[in-house]
């Protein structure tokens, strides 16, 4: 097949929605498949509507794949009929995230819109899946492929968790890109409590670009400063491959209190070094995390929950050595990211050899 993937800026971009098209991207070509990067540049919602005026799909392609990060540029190109089919690769709708309402209200409207104008969907959870059938209905050909969390491989022994419970900080990492919706301020505001109580040694790794949103990561480093907790917290950029291996060796647990995640790559993938996760009730955290067996769940902002799961960890090492084992349990649970892509590829071969669209629904 050939195909167009159409992305915002670079596919070497870090971030877990960028690891599954790069992994989905490597993989078709090893089986053969032409993927060409049609690439639009990153700006804001309002620039990114722009680009209707004057972008329009490719024709030379047997079938085009677009990562619904994209949506607001695409509505108009995609005016049917299309030249071949297109798939959206759906992580989270953008609706979906914690915002005043109103404004959701709108991304709703131009979402709804986006999603009724492709043949088909790449959905990398049960969450998305639903949120989406939800706003448009099921009609429309689709496969749930979960992200790949495997790319380090098989998961550390339980030796290895006991004796890294043995150290008496309990070491957190933080990783993700430093945004509102990442909920590092969350993170932050439970440390400051867990320090005023005077009970658990830790130190928190923060590991994540520092560019999205550059206020924010400036909020959150003068609140580190202004609380006193510089000695305790580290923030290293963005980190990949062995540097980034070597974090989640060092850490006890990953906490992450996102507002909203549309799977969660870095849960399962801490879940491999046998790092207990806590994330947040909101998205699709709960299809990873397991409450009180593997981590914690906890509401968006609950600052006093957050607290005192972190200091439960930290003083009761038993627990959390089984939180670690259970951990890993589950990382060996998740399929293997080549069984997933071997799935999409045959999923989009039908969609792509579908004569004059007729396995596609009519618009």
């Amino acid at each position: 097949m050939k195909i167009g993937f159409i992305i915002y800026g670079s596919l070497d971009t870090v971030s877990g929605g960028y690891l599954y098209d790069r992994k989905l991207v490597e993989y078709l070509r090893t089986q053969g498949d032409t993927v060409e990067i049609i690439s639009l540049p990153w700006r804001n919602y309002a620039a990114h509507l722009m680009d209707n005026l004057r972008f329009r799909l490719p024709r030379d392609f047997d079938l085009i794949i677009e990562d619904e990060l994209n949506h607001p540029s695409l509505i108009l190109a995609n005016r049917k009929p299309h030249p071949c089919p297109v798939i959206s690769l759906v992580h989270h709708l953008r609706y979906s995230e914690l915002r005043p309402k109103w404004q959701n209200n709108l991304y709703r409207v131009i979402e709804k819109i986006y999603l009724q104008s492709v043949d088909g969907f790449i959905f990398n959870s049960k969450t998305t899946r639903g949120v989406v059938q939800g706003l448009i209905g099921n009609g429309k050909p689709s496969i749930l492929a979960y992200p790949p969390t495997d790319r380090f491989g098989s998961a550390v022994s339980e030796e290895e968790i006991r004796e890294k419970a043995k150290i008496s900080e309990l070491r957190i990492l933080f990783l993700g890109n430093v945004i509102h919706r990442k909920g590092l301020h969350t993170l932050l505001k439970a440390l400051v409590q867990v320090e005023r109580d005077g009970t658990a040694s830790y130190r928190l790794d923060v590991v994540g670009g520092l560019s999205a949103e550059p206020q924010y990561a400036y909020e959150m480093e003068r609140y580190m400063l202004t609380h006193h907790l510089s000695s305790k917290v580290r923030f290293h950029g963005t980190l990949d491959h062995q540097p980034l291996i070597e974090r989640y060796k060092h850490a006890h647990i990953l906490a992450v209190p996102s507002s909203y995640e549309g799977f969660g790559i870095v849960y399962l993938e801490g879940m491999g070094f046998g790092l207990p996760a806590i994330g947040t009730t909101a998205g699709a955290a709960s299809e990873i995390i397991t409450h009180g067996e593997n981590g914690y769940l906890i509401k968006p902002d609950d600052v006093v929950k957050l607290a005192k799961h972190l200091k439960e960890l930290a003083n009761d090492r038993e627990l959390l050595v089984r939180l670690s084992l259970n951990a890993t349990k589950r990382y060996r649970s998740q399929p293997k990211w080549d069984e997933t892509a071997e799935n999409i590829k045959g999923f989009l071969s039908r969609i792509a050899g579908a004569n004059s669209h007729s396995l596609l629904p009519k618009a």
